[in-house]
């Protein structure tokens, strides 16, 4: 039987990125997505392409009761899980703490932070069952805070706490637990943020060469091929022209 990949967040970026990366790996997949269009397109093309069996869940990982009721009455040919990545995530604004929106606040704490919780606890039946290996996707804006990123460093900081406390956890249940944690990667992340203006959004990565999708699934995919008896707990990746949040060498 072919492996299960389960990904959050399947219809861009990332999360489409590992769609990708894992099916050419002959993956089977569970994706996730609040675009149903996308995600039914993204289906057909994997299937296509790839010869994989694709299953779509259309649902907001925010919201409790669809994500429950829905995980809980997966088909017994998914339930075997290997490989969950939590994906789904966003940043939304870029204001100081004086003048952000709350609604942004709410919607990234519980997009970034509830959505993974939920998402994990109603498979864990199922990952718990085999041995999977569950990716929680941070970033190094959860390892240091900057100006103007209050919440969203907030949200990525509880990503890091919670990895750390789910591998713990499962310990003796033989689950790996792995937190990403990228910088720059160019996706539609930015435009998000900036909430569509695209110009702004291109600034982030002006004079950089920025990570893609497609690196953070290559480093995910590697992470998940090693021998059952390594773990890799967490990795930060950054560009070489970034060093931290804040440090970075733009070329003119």
């Amino acid at each position: 039987m072919s492996k299960i990949v389960f990904i959050t967040g399947a219809t861009s970026g990332i999360g489409k990125a590992c769609a990708e990366k894992f099916a050419a790996a002959g993956y089977d997949l569970i994706i996730t997505g609040r675009r149903n269009e996308r995600l039914l397109t993204l289906k057909q093309n994997l299937e296509e392409k790839f010869n994989t069996k694709v299953l779509t869940l259309n649902f907001n990982v925010q919201d409790k009761e669809t994500v429950f009721a829905t995980l809980n009455n997966l088909d017994d040919q998914w339930k075997k899980i290997d490989v969950l990545i939590n994906n789904a995530g966003l940043s939304l604004g870029r204001d100081s703490f004086l003048d952000a929106d709350i609604e942004d606040w709410d919607n990234m704490m519980q997009t970034n932070v509830n959505g993974l919780l939920y998402v994990t606890k109603a498979l864990l039946p199922f990952l718990i069952e085999s041995k999977a290996h569950i990716f929680n996707m941070g970033s190094i804006a959860g390892k240091e805070v900057y100006e103007n990123g209050n919440v969203y460093c907030a949200s990525k900081f509880a990503v890091d706490a919670i990895s750390r406390s789910m591998r713990v956890d499962l310990l003796k249940f033989g689950i790996k637990v792995t937190a990403i944690h990228p910088g720059a990667v160019e996706t539609e992340f930015s435009v998000v943020r900036y909430k569509g203006d695209k110009e702004k959004a291109d600034q982030v990565y002006k004079g950089l060469k920025p990570l893609t999708g497609e690196d953070i699934a290559s480093i995910i995919y590697f992470t998940a091929s090693l021998p059952q008896h390594i773990c890799i707990n967490e990795l930060s990746v950054t560009p070489v022209q970034q060093a931290s949040t804040y440090y970075f060498h733009r070329e003119s």
